[in-house]
């Protein structure tokens, strides 16, 4: 007891006879006592702090981070540049330990930056209004569609295959117990096949969701599908790569009711898959249906500009089983971050980022195209993404990254028919040296193999 819980046996005898019992087990009488644990737990032995840090830096040294290899992956994940300047401002203890903004007197820098946050988010996305930030983008999309089952009373959602597999998963997981019929729709050259959409698409479908660029890079015909979706009544939901929105027109702009995401590209490390940040912004038909909280400006009685807690009208101890989610909070450390590295980079910083990704990559497509034994699927138009038919491509991706090369991701775990197919990522941290490297290594397996 005194190992977890740092009170002295006179000081829990004090407890016990406060609350009327003899035993801590006597607090656990409710539960029958075959299910007790009457044996010890099968733990080692306790270890120094010196003994920790050892154990712990072992452990450490069997990743590979990306300032050790040159980093080609993406779907989903990407190595952009970190400005120095983010990791010190969320170190400053009043963001770092900075919580719930609930008490509007005392938390005015919290919910500050979430305004920020939010209108920034807006901005990007062409959009009316964003939420204080969800957990990740998988979970940001299943909320999403939830929305729209609620919103529009009916429960088909038509999705692409092109949209990311494991936001697929978690969607189905979710609501496949809301009711939810999820309907998955083909793609074709590497985007959405629209005959086999309009196939899909009927009176009792509450939304059509696409991703922008899609799984495999490519760039998906926003408007003509928004308009395929409205015209039967359904919503339409964008889940957009915020990176590609510095120069891409955004979602807002082509029709879009919501749109969701992942925002670890803005200036969030890849960390081994989080903490990351989930992103959604509605038009404001939608605000009452958005999951999470809103943070908004007023005057006081001061006349002094004050930000407050706005709405949370769903939250699960305010409405319970009525309410459209049961999120209640969210990610406002990641949420700051992307706010910094927004900020920091502006409007020009982040177009940026993204002509140099966008012209990168398509300068690493051009060259690879020339290697004989490769062929690159997909004509559409990409970003910064793009899928590559490598033979034998786990022999050659475990080669390359002996070489110190992340090459890309395979693509047949979640596609079996894209068996040798990975997709590869460029951002605006590579440079010509690094993709003449992957060019000449990639060039020499292939011709050693043949």
């Amino acid at each position: 007891m005194a190992g977890f819980v740092p009170s002295t046996p006179q000081e829990v005898t004090q407890m016990l006879q406060a609350i009327g019992v003899k035993r801590v087990e006597d607090l656990f009488g409710d539960i029958p006592e075959k299910y007790w644990l009457n044996k010890p737990l099968n733990l080692p032995a306790g270890m120094s702090e010196a003994e920790v840090l050892d154990k712990l830096t072992d452990l450490a040294y069997q990743n590979i981070g990306t300032d050790e290899v040159t980093c080609f992956l993406g779907a989903g994940a990407y190595d952009h540049h970190i400005p120095v300047v983010i990791k010190h401002l969320l170190s400053r203890g009043d963001f770092f330990t900075a919580y719930t903004p609930y008490q509007a007197e005392i938390s005015q820098g919290t919910l500050q930056a979430i305004y920020e946050y939010q209108s920034l988010m807006c901005e990007l996305t062409g959009m009316d209004v964003a939420n204080a930030s969800m957990y990740e983008g998988a979970t940001a999309l299943a909320e999403a569609t939830h929305m729209a089952q609620v919103q529009t009373g009916r429960n088909k959602l038509v999705m692409f295959d092109s949209v990311h597999p494991e936001y697929r998963m978690v969607t189905k997981g979710m609501l496949t117990y809301m009711g939810a019929k999820i309907v998955e729709v083909p793609s074709d050259d590497g985007v959405t096949d629209l005959n086999k959409l309009a196939d899909a698409i009927d009176a009792e479908t509450a939304a059509v969701v696409v991703q922008y660029p899609n799984f495999f890079g490519c760039i998906e015909d926003l408007e003509t599908i928004g308009n395929m979706a409205k015209a039967h009544g359904a919503l339409f939901i964008v889940a957009a790569y915020p990176i590609a929105l510095g120069l891409l027109r955004p979602p807002g702009e082509c029709g879009a009711d919501i749109v969701c995401g992942e925002g670890q590209s803005l200036g969030i490390p890849m960390g081994f898959g989080g903490p990351y940040l989930g992103y959604i912004a509605v038009k404001d038909a939608l605000i009452r249906r958005m999951p999470g909280r809103l943070a908004g400006v007023t005057t006081d009685n001061r006349g002094q500009r004050g930000f407050t807690l706005t709405l949370q009208a769903r939250e699960q101890h305010i409405r319970r089983e009525k309410a459209t989610s049961n999120i209640c909070s969210n990610q406002a450390l990641m949420a700051l971050n992307a706010t910094i590295y927004l900020s920091l980079l502006g409007r020009d910083g982040l177009r940026e980022v993204a002509v140099q990704s966008l012209t990168k990559a398509h300068y690493l497509k051009r060259e690879l195209e020339k290697l004989p034994g490769l062929k690159l699927p997909f004509t559409a138009p990409f970003f910064n993404e793009f899928v590559v038919q490598v033979p034998r491509s786990e022999k050659v991706l475990k080669k390359m990254r002996k070489e110190g090369i992340l090459a890309g991701v395979p693509l047949d775990c979640w596609y079996p028919a894209l068996q040798d197919h990975i997709v590869v990522a460029v951002t605006e941290k590579r440079t010509a040296p690094e993709m003449q490297e992957y060019i000449d290594v990639l060039g020499g397996l292939l011709k050693h193999d043949h």
